[in-house]
């Protein structure tokens, strides 16, 4: 048999110590990874990421500035709404819009959106949708009361009920919980 030309490789073999290291160097790791959390969500963008954040006292973002999430096949979006509060408590307001396409007959589906300042704070982002437009609904009586949305949400009980008249009538409130916009009455749709 001929000698290796290598390195005896004897050092390679791992002993309890190696393992008891190793173990040792992840477990301090998970904790690690356990301490660093990030931080809550919010309505609105975090301070390290704005250029040029609002001033707490500043006014509502503007509903008419925001671009919208509707396809409304080349016609003009109408906000036919608008209710201001701090919803996620950070001192500064958000809009609620209700939206929907402009028609020249029948009443179009709103949309319901939460806005906030863009990073510019020229314009409004929207951040949440409250009401898709495909849920076929129209909101009414919006507000925004103690960092709660309210609105009523007007549906047709029947495919046959006109568009333009809507014949159900149902209540309903969002709140900002736990990173998000919650519906915490009435049936979700």
């Amino acid at each position: 048999m001929q000698p290796s030309a290598l390195p005896d490789l004897a050092h390679t073999h791992a002993r309890p110590a190696h393992w008891l290291t190793t173990a040792t160097a992840m477990a301090g790791v998970i904790a690690l990874a356990g301490l660093l959390q990030p931080r809550p969500a919010t309505a609105s963008l975090p301070e390290s990421r704005t250029t040029a954040a609002p001033a707490p006292d500043a006014p509502a973002p503007d509903a008419a500035t925001a671009a919208y999430p509707l396809d409304c096949a080349g016609s003009p979006t109408a906000v036919t709404g608008t209710a201001t509060g701090d919803l996620d408590g950070d001192g500064r307001p958000e809009t609620v819009a209700a939206v929907r396409c402009q028609a020249g007959s029948g009443t179009p589906p709103h949309g319901l959106y939460v806005l906030t300042h863009s990073r510019d704070s020229a314009t409004a982002r929207v951040v949440a949708t409250l009401v898709d437009p495909g849920q076929g609904l129209n909101v009414s009586e919006l507000a925004v009361h103690d960092r709660a949305v309210t609105a009523a949400l007007l549906g047709y009980s029947t495919p046959d009920v006109p568009r333009c008249c809507p014949d159900t009538q149902e209540p309903a409130t969002w709140q900002w919980t736990g990173g998000a916009f919650l519906r915490t009455d009435g049936t979700a749709r």
